[in-house]
């Protein structure tokens, strides 16, 4: 059946949108490694064994999403990136130490992490566990180092870290019953996943100086955005393979863990993921992005991301 020249055309721009999206992520992936290189600690310190684990934890490769939007809202609100590169670096720290702890026996028992083996495989249980405080910590050295907002930006992170955020949301994942419905499980995904991506929206936004009504909106952007990303992971691990994911799929089903999936079914899962989709394009929308801008378009290639 042939295609209308019309729907060829919307084809190929949403095409082209998607190639600029990934090209865009992808030099922030430069930018932050690099970053990340002289924010750390050298494994040549003592003592070298965590130094070790923690690069090995932090440099194993990953989209780092919430660098990149860090950096970006920075820039829109016309800073710089030596503004956005402490707070950058610390959003990767807490990431990290969150999944080499989520990757523990007692948590969620993973031994592979960014295609590579997890930090307690590496080293063992202990390590994994120290590394993972050593990064927390050094996120917030980092952090109390910006100025003139280092307290305000030690807030925000703490906030979507501690037991209002992340941490708190592990601790309803771990809770939480096979059956759950889909309120239960985005009160997970909104606290594990969320909060941090909002926090890095916000902290981009706070060291590039914008105005609070304005930190609110973008804060609100990159919670849809990690409501979004989280959604699309429960889709990945029923429908990807480890090659493609970098980390072991199917593991939600056989634990039968709380999922959007489980809750709304497959399809119900993909059309929870476009509203969450929608709401963040509208809200870069209100905050003067326009399509082609990495903000407006980031929302629909999450939506479409395949790992």
């Amino acid at each position: 059946m042939s295609v209308s020249p019309k729907k060829a055309a919307k084809e190929a721009e949403r095409e082209r949108r998607r190639l600029a999206v990934e090209a865009a992520l992808d030099e922030a992936r430069v930018w932050t490694e690099s970053v990340l290189e002289q924010a750390l600690p050298p494994a040549s310190a003592e003592p070298r064994s965590l130094h070790e684990a923690m690069r090995y934890a932090v440099l194993g490769g990953g989209k780092r999403i919430r660098a990149a939007l860090a950096r970006e809202w920075c820039r829109r609100f016309g800073g710089l990136d030596v503004d956005a590169a402490p707070v950058a670096a610390a959003l990767e720290c807490v990431h990290a130490y969150s999944l080499v702890h989520d990757d523990l026996p007692c948590m969620d028992d993973d031994d592979l992490r960014r295609g590579r083996p997890t930090v307690h495989k590496v080293w063992d249980e202990a390590m994994a566990v120290l590394a993972g405080d050593a990064l927390l910590t050094h996120a917030f050295v980092l952090l109390a180092r910006v100025r003139p907002a280092g307290a305000e930006a030690v807030l925000v992170l703490a906030d979507a870290s501690g037991s209002y955020g992340m941490v708190g949301g592990q601790v309803l994942d771990l809770a939480a019953q096979a059956g759950a419905d889909a309120e239960s499980v985005e009160s997970i995904h909104r606290t594990k996943t969320a909060a941090l991506l909002g926090a890095a929206c916000e902290l981009g936004a706070l060291v590039g100086c914008a105005r609070a009504p304005e930190r609110s909106l973008v804060r609100e952007y990159g919670v849809e955005l990690g409501l979004l990303f989280q959604v699309i992971d429960d889709v990945l691990d029923c429908t990807a393979d480890a090659a493609t994911l970098g980390k072991t799929p199917g593991k939600d089903a056989q634990a039968q863990k709380a999922t959007m999936v489980a809750a709304l079914g497959l399809e119900g899962a993909k059309e929870r993921a476009a509203q969450h989709a929608k709401r963040a394009t509208e809200l870069a929308e209100r905050l003067g992005a326009v399509e082609g801008d990495l903000l407006y378009d980031l929302p629909q290639a999450l939506l479409a991301r395949k790992a």
